[in-house]
């Protein structure tokens, strides 16, 4: 096997399992699950987001986003500030124990990256970074050709041919 390939997988399969050990037991403290991070901290960053602006940040499925968001709120942590729009849309605030677990982890991400970055001066963490944001496009990139090979389904199709086909027909 290429050692290139091996020790770049290797390391970043390593800081991805690290850094989600980090988030698992960091949010632990406060009786949430290492998948309420990204929506607590974007919230507390940004005030206010709908479900779809959350999904589009974390680069998360609506489905899971959902579930997230809806234990939050069953624990009071956010609030959905309208009820005459679509659950998606309705915009979503942290409520005062969401506001303080978000500086909580504002706080505590602040000491965490710099233990994580212990030994790198700023300009080999802005080398690192760049050349991290290289990678990630060139990824992106390289992985597109793989959805162009995959059909989309049309599954608004598929399911208005159902309705509208007779038992006996192929749909």
């Amino acid at each position: 096997m290429n050692e290139k390939y091996e020790t770049f997988t290797r390391l970043l399969t390593s800081i991805g399992r690290g850094i989600q050990k980090i988030k698992t037991e960091e949010m632990a403290t406060f009786g949430l699950k290492s998948s309420h991070f990204p929506c607590i901290y974007y919230l507390y960053k940004m005030n206010t987001l709908t479900a779809k602006e959350l999904c589009d940040i974390c680069e998360e499925d609506k489905a899971n986003m959902s579930r997230t968001i809806k234990h939050l709120e069953e624990n009071g942590y956010v609030c959905c500030y309208s009820r005459t729009l679509k659950r998606y849309q309705c915009p979503i605030r942290l409520t005062e124990k969401g506001r303080e677990v978000g500086r909580q982890i504002c706080e505590r991400l602040d000491s965490i990256t710099e233990a994580l970055g212990a030994g790198l001066n700023d300009h080999e963490r802005a080398a690192l970074y760049k050349a991290l944001a290289v990678i990630d496009t060139n990824v992106a990139n390289y992985t597109e050709r793989y959805e162009s090979r995959i059909p989309k389904i049309r599954w608004r199709e598929i399911i208005h041919r159902l309705k509208h086909s007779s038992s006996d027909t192929p749909v």
